[in-house]
């Protein structure tokens, strides 16, 4: 796949940005045992002393400072204007040498930065793993809490009559800040991999809902960052063009999934039509958003079989 310039006009952008729409309602209500009844609410930002600045920049004509919020017995962060990277490494004695990118959700509004960053990184390190939490900028929201809110029912409203077509081709087109942000990623792991104990030609990355769009975008529309394998957690499954050298490809979903379980595989059909190594896994429960959240439905298996997806590409024998 390759991102063209510009727009076919009115039509394609309205189509773009529903689906957008769609992506932030998908990430921030996660179903099934994490009822929608748990608030918002405004939380301090947490410290961060690990978190590495990718030197991006801040992010244009943005105006509103970066605010936090919990929900669902998680964190979430938003009008995030400066990028940053978190390691979390694993203990040298267990260190395989192999990488992942960690790409929280949040429908390019927030990010679920502990179930689907924090958390994630820190079962991979004890995996023996190097993880690393890309915290990516976003597009901008209201900075008070209840101005963000509703603009929330507003998306809502505006998309739940009629939700439109995920098209993942022209969807990332309007990422960006968010591709530079992640090629940024890759560079600078790449850059310390020696002081990080990190093989740079085993770096994958792995993303949520959002997060697995711009985990699709890094793999397949840029051309320096080259992660050696992907995850697409309850992220779109829409058709795609998939280059000769596409990365192995795992994904996962839920056939619950209010937001993308209707929408077809045509991401899968074409990774195996271009015969690159594909592994798909469709749980009967789960919903959207489980994360490493502990639920009862097979879903939360989802990890377990990343892992023994990326060990059996090798990813988990140390370098030699």
């Amino acid at each position: 796949m390759r991102i063209t310039k510009g727009l076919a006009g009115r039509a394609r952008k309205a189509r773009v940005t529903g689906c957008l729409a769609i992506a932030a309602a998908a990430c921030i209500v996660p179903t099934g045992a994490h009822a929608q009844t748990d608030r918002m609410t405004q939380i301090a930002m947490p410290a961060q002393p690990n978190a590495i600045e990718l030197g991006t920049g801040p992010l244009p004509g943005a105006t509103a400072p970066e605010a936090w919020h919990s929900q669902y017995g998680s964190v979430f962060a938003r009008n995030v204007t400066v990028a940053t990277l978190t390691p979390f490494l694993p203990d040298p004695a267990k260190a395989t040498g192999a990488a992942v990118v960690v790409a929280p959700g949040g429908g390019f509004r927030t990010l679920s930065m502990q179930n689907e960053g924090w958390d994630v990184a820190r079962a991979l390190a004890a995996k023996g793993v190097a993880a690393f939490v890309l915290k990516y900028r976003l597009n901008p929201t209201p900075a008070d809490m209840p101005g963000f809110e509703r603009s929330m029912r507003e998306m809502f409203s505006g998309t739940a009559a009629r939700p439109p077509r995920m098209e993942p081709q022209e969807v990332m087109k309007g990422l960006a800040p968010q591709i530079a942000d992640a090629r940024a990623a890759f560079a600078l792991i790449r850059r310390r991999a020696a002081e990080w104990h990190v093989d740079p030609d085993r770096i994958g990355m792995v993303g949520f809902s959002a997060g697995g769009m711009l985990t699709l975008a890094t793999a397949l529309a840029v051309e320096d960052a080259k992660p050696a394998f992907i995850g697409d957690i309850y992220g779109p499954l829409g058709a795609v063009t998939v280059p000769a050298d596409a990365p192995p490809l795992f994904a996962a979903l839920a056939a619950d999934d209010p937001f993308f379980a209707s929408g077809g595989i045509g991401l899968i059909d074409n990774w195996r039509a271009a015969k690159r190594p594909a592994e798909f896994h469709l749980y009967e429960q789960g919903g959207h958003g489980f994360g490493m959240y502990p639920k009862e439905t097979t879903s939360t298996g989802w990890f377990d079989a990343f892992v023994r997806w990326i060990g059996m590409h090798g990813m988990l024998k140390p370098a030699k």
